[in-house]
C-alpha cells in the first residue's frame, strides 16, 4: 500500500537483556523527529480508527501481540506485530490506522516525525470503517 513501509528490525539477544533496534537516522521512513511515545492497549481491545494529515507514524512492538491495520479509503493493509515478528510498521500521513491488541500484555513504541497537535489529526468511530477484526 502506498504510504505504508514495513522494516525488519535487529534483534540482538544476550543473556542478560536483549537490545531491540527501533530507528536510526538514516533508515529508510525516516522523516525527522518529534516526538517518542510508549502506548499500551489490552487484550482484545481496539484503539480507533485515526488519521493524521501531517505526522508519520513509525510503529514498533517490544512487548506483546498487536494488529495493526491501515485504510486508505479502497483497500486495507493488515500486519501482526510482535518480538517474533519484529518490524518497523511506518504510515505516512492521511491513511487511516486503527490497532487490536492480542496479548495480555501489550506495548508500542511510535516514533514520529513532529510533536502531536490535536488539530492535525481526525478520528471516526471504529463501526464507520467495516473492518473484520475477528476473522483469522
Amino acid at each position: 500500500m502506498d504510504g505504508v513501509i514495513l522494516t525488519p528490525l535487529k534483534q540482538i539477544h544476550h543473556p542478560k537483556g536483549d537490545i531491540l533496534h527501533a530507528m536510526k537516522a538514516s533508515d529508510v521512513g525516516f522523516d525527522g523527529f518529534g516526538e517518542a511515545y510508549f502506548s499500551t492497549i489490552s487484550k482484545g481491545e481496539i484503539k480507533g480508527w485515526k488519521k493524521h494529515t501531517k505526522m508519520t507514524l513509525n510503529l514498533v512492538v517490544p512487548v506483546g501481540k498487536i494488529e495493526f491495520v491501515i485504510y486508505d479509503g479502497s483497500e486495507f493493509f493488515s500486519v501482526k506485530l510482535s518480538k517474533k515478528n519484529y518490524q518497523r510498521l511506518t504510515v505516512k500521513p492521511n491513511l487511516w490506522l486503527a490497532f487490536k491488541g492480542l496479548s495480555n500484555e501489550n506495548v508500542l513504541l511510535n516514533l514520529a516525525n513532529m510533536e502531536h497537535v490535536t488539530a492535525e489529526s481526525e478520528n471516526t468511530a471504529l463501526h464507520n470503517i467495516n473492518y473484520d477484526w475477528n476473522r483469522l
